[in-house]
């Protein structure tokens, strides 16, 4: 084991953890995971977790005998959550495997920190911090490994994915986020044991999907998910093109200074078939308006030579921006811009002295017609052209 001090960090200044490392005792807890990490790259954490050597009732009782506000989140796993000012933080009572099937595993509490380490699945994961010295407790090597970003599993790889089939997509969530060399050990054992992620529920599946292709750069992690036969395995209507239009779709994002979307990256992936892509989004599990959006997406062969706005008063903004990004397409008319309401109604062709039901809707329509063609101008405009069809429907 190695030890150095950790870097300062902003979560690590929250005024509201003093208390609560107070309470737990600071040689009886240790900042652990990614904020630990996070903090050693000088990237802001989303998280910050602590790992306690007290069992969850204790540590429930050392909260509430502190004033601080605790949910048991996971307390049967040993995780209470405390409630602070400045955002929850979990607390998770040191563990061990007594069991694994590859999808859940039996754990029994331990007291070693070392016990805790050696369950978790990458060396770069498993990094503890003293709340009060900042020395890093480091067992398997997790500090000389992120300085050479690579992502390496703690042990035998194989071993670790049979005891959690979904550290598999794990690996290259973290590899895309993290690793710039490759790890041959890690990766064989991908590529061997990639049939077992079968097993997995979908949503599982879905949640690291969407976690790795909301990084940066996820192109090249499918890619090389493809090649190891891992990307067959849950998402097998993924071809090189899909892959190539996932590509595109990070160059356009960046040159339109947009954020990563997973949504609309899957839907990238995908054959541009609505149909499939909406086929594919109920096998993850996906909630209904993802599907709905993924579909809409996905039909992109549809864009009939729409101008932006045209499109974007036809299927909406998020519609219009998803199909002109994965078009390769610009989105400049469409940012910004507030879809407009037809400034007519049927009532206004009524009261022209229209009366005929059918002949009302035709009427409606080719003012529509008439008025997205030339841009969407004012009502005034749109009355002249009301006028104008109105005459023609008389005749």
């Amino acid at each position: 084991m190695s030890e150095t001090v950790m870097p300062a960090a902003d979560w690590a200044e929250r005024d509201d953890l003093p208390a609560l490392v107070a309470a737990l005792g600071a040689d009886d807890c240790r900042y652990v995971g990614g904020c630990v990490r996070d903090a050693l790259l000088g990237v802001p954490a989303s998280d910050v977790d602590i790992a306690t050597r007290h069992r969850p009732e204790t540590t429930q009782n050392l909260l509430k005998q502190a004033g601080i506000r605790s949910v048991p989140t996971g307390i049967d796993h040993g995780t209470i959550t405390a409630i602070l000012p400045r955002g929850p933080v979990e607390i998770t009572t040191l563990r061990k495997d007594v069991d694994t099937d590859g999808r859940h595993a039996i754990v029994a509490f331990a007291n070693e920190w070392f016990d805790d380490a050696a369950r978790r699945d990458f060396t770069i994961n498993a990094l503890y911090a003293h709340p009060e010295t900042l020395r890093i407790s480091d067992y398997f090597g997790g500090l000389d490994d992120l300085e050479a970003r690579v992502v390496r599993f703690i042990g035998d790889a194989e071993t670790r994915i049979r005891e959690d089939h979904l550290r598999i997509l794990r690996y290259f969530r973290f590899q895309a986020r993290f690793g710039s060399k490759v790890d041959d050990k890690a990766e064989t054992a991908c590529r061997d044991l990639a049939s077992t992620l079968k097993g997995l529920s979908r949503e599982r599946v879905a949640g690291e999907l969407l976690a790795i292709l909301a990084l940066p750069d996820p192109a090249a992690s499918f890619e090389r998910m493809a090649q190891l036969g891992v990307l067959p395995v849950i998402l097998p209507e993924v071809d090189d093109e899909g892959i190539a239009t996932l590509a595109a779709l990070q160059q356009a994002e960046s040159r339109e200074h947009l954020p990563p979307d997973p949504i609309r990256r899957l839907a990238a992936l995908l054959p541009p078939d609505a149909e499939q892509a909406r086929q594919v989004a109920s096998r993850l599990r996906l909630s209904n308006a993802q599907k709905k959006r993924i579909g809409l997406a996905a039909d992109r062969q549809t864009h009939d030579g729409d101008d932006p706005r045209s499109l974007a008063y036809r299927l909406g903004i998020e519609t219009a921006r998803d199909r002109l990004l994965l078009l390769g397409e610009g989105i400049g008319p469409i940012t910004g811009w507030t879809v407009p309401r037809l400034p007519v109604s049927g009532g206004d062709i009524m009261r022209a002295g229209i009366g005929q039901g059918p002949l009302i809707a035709r009427t409606l329509h080719a003012i529509e017609g008439r008025w997205i063609a030339e841009g969407f101008p004012d009502a005034e405009r749109t009355r002249a052209i009301l006028v104008e069809e109105v005459g023609k429907a008389r005749m």
